[in-house]
């Protein structure tokens, strides 16, 4: 008779196991390359989602966000780490997909839903305290890197300067521009005096750079910041403010750094995005990845030091540039398990 119990009991469990296993779901999911904000957060999704048996998520990694990004509004992509830039630019059909119909444009980013938000990068100044140099009042005359030679990046590095300084590129100090990867050697060598590039702090190539020596950081003008000219400039479609304690940023860049502040804030230019789903994707799939993630935030925060800086657990339109002209909207599954969280989702980002 116990003999007779021991299997039946043993045959649920292979039974139950059957259903769970069979339930797990394949995922694929492209991202940028290795040591990025993007890369971490999916591979720590891909992590926790095999633990808990949720999906086996295949993660192809140095990929390019333009492509997908379409990829990802096509169903050919389930989950795509992006910049809130991208999925606006497909929607007017503009930048890279300038040849698409406006009409299939707004069609192809109506596709995509957002299971959770964070920031990607963000603009700041900073620069060896051996160049002497003044903060943003301090540039004049001097050589700036601004970004690499193609994208977004250097306009907007330029556009801030100019907003925050006054200083107009190539009439009032030298932009440079150099491809991400040198970046880090055309610092160290000194053939630039101040970098004001998006970054993650402290990222690979900022951490490089400063291992050559002490370097300062500058929050941006509070006067300034809270303009509405700069308010405009920096809730435009991609972008939006970035406030944190200044003690925050002083302990995620360590004793090597000076960061300077009028006040106890620190003030940049954040480059919102987040991980990415096509619509098509089960509420319950999203349900459980987005529970998976905001459970293992804390988690996540301390998988490398610039994790800590970049507002992951935060749940606030203005800090993710949601809303207004950004198409993106959450995934129902999502909305779910932020709100079971204790979460206000906006109602501007619900679909």
């Amino acid at each position: 008779m116990l003999k007779t119990l021991h299997s039946a009991v043993y045959a649920v469990i292979l039974c139950f196991g059957a259903i769970t296993a069979s339930a797990q779901v394949n995922l694929t999911a492209h991202t940028t390359g290795v040591g990025t904000a993007v890369h971490t957060t999916i591979t720590a999704l891909g992590e926790i989602a095999a633990d808990r048996g949720i999906a086996n998520i295949q993660i192809k990694d140095g990929q390019t966000g333009t492509k997908y990004n379409m990829a990802v509004a096509e169903g050919k992509v389930d989950i795509g780490t992006l910049p809130f830039v991208l999925p606006f630019v497909l929607s007017k059909a503009a930048g890279p997909y300038s040849k698409l119909d406006k009409a299939k444009g707004k069609e192809l980013a109506s596709n995509m839903r957002l299971l959770y938000p964070y920031t990607l990068s963000i603009f700041t100044l900073y620069a060896y305290d051996a160049k002497g140099i003044d903060g943003f009042s301090g540039l004049k005359g001097l050589k700036v890197l601004n970004g690499p030679p193609r994208g977004t990046a250097a306009m907007n590095s330029r556009q801030l300067l100019q907003l925050f300084s006054g200083l107009k590129a190539d009439t009032d100090y030298e932009s440079v521009t150099v491809s991400w990867n040198q970046m880090p050697q055309a610092i160290i060598e000194g053939s630039v005096d101040a970098v004001l590039v998006p970054a993650m702090f402290p990222g690979p190539r900022v951490t490089r750079a400063s291992s050559a020596g002490s370097m300062t950081m500058w929050s941006m003008p509070k006067e300034i910041f809270e303009s509405d000219k700069a308010k405009k400039f920096l809730n435009k479609p991609g972008s939006s403010p970035y406030i944190v304690p200044l003690s925050d940023m002083k302990a995620a860049m360590g004793p090597n750094w000076t960061i300077i502040s009028e006040d106890d804030m620190f003030r940049g230019k954040a480059v919102p995005g987040g991980d990415i789903v096509n619509k098509s994707m089960s509420d319950e799939v999203a349900y459980q990845l987005t529970k998976a993630h905001i459970e293992n935030v804390e988690k996540i925060k301390k998988l490398a030091p610039f994790m800590a800086t970049l507002n992951f657990g935060v749940m606030d339109k203005s800090v993710h540039g949601l809303c207004g002209p950004n198409p993106i909207k959450f995934h129902p599954g999502a909305v779910k398990a932020w709100e079971e969280a204790g979460h206000k989702v906006p109602s501007c980002a619900k679909p």
